[in-house]
């Protein structure tokens, strides 16, 4: 299998460590959050492109695209969100997208289709954006 190669232009934040978000404003908060779902994204895509052609390697491929580009697309909604029941139904939308993403990156390594060394670094990421996208939620329903 061919490496993956992590390395996507404008991804120059991966391994960075966690914002302090308490520091940004929230339309500073909304644009990092921003690019860093599109990086995942397009991290993801990178990896469905090394995986085999067998037929279970492409659903899970045609999946985790699915996934990360809807809580990317999504998260876009979120931004135009006209109220706050809007902003946290979309949100909520964000956050079971980026966890579907997550299953199926898992999916990945349990199925041995990719090793844990190669995916740990985007999965810390998806973790790190599904704790702190909860955290905002929960932040918007008090």
């Amino acid at each position: 299998m061919d490496a993956i190669n992590d390395d996507l232009p404008g991804d120059d934040h991966v391994g960075e460590a966690p914002a302090d978000y308490a520091s940004y404003s929230k339309s500073q908060f909304l644009d990092d959050i921003t690019r860093r779902l599109n990086n995942l994204m397009l991290r993801c895509l990178n990896v469905c492109r090394s995986l085999p052609e067998s037929f279970e390697a492409q659903h899970f491929s045609r999946q985790l695209i699915r996934a990360s580009s809807s809580a990317a697309a999504n998260f876009r909604a979120v931004r135009r969100g006209r109220s706050g029941k809007e902003y946290f139904a979309k949100l909520s939308l964000v956050i079971e997208e980026l966890d579907e993403c997550l299953f199926w990156l898992e999916t990945l390594i349990n199925t041995q289709l990719v090793s844990q060394s190669r995916l740990s670094d985007l999965i810390d990421e998806g973790y790190q954006l599904l704790k702190i996208l909860s955290k905002s939620r929960k932040t918007a329903s008090d």
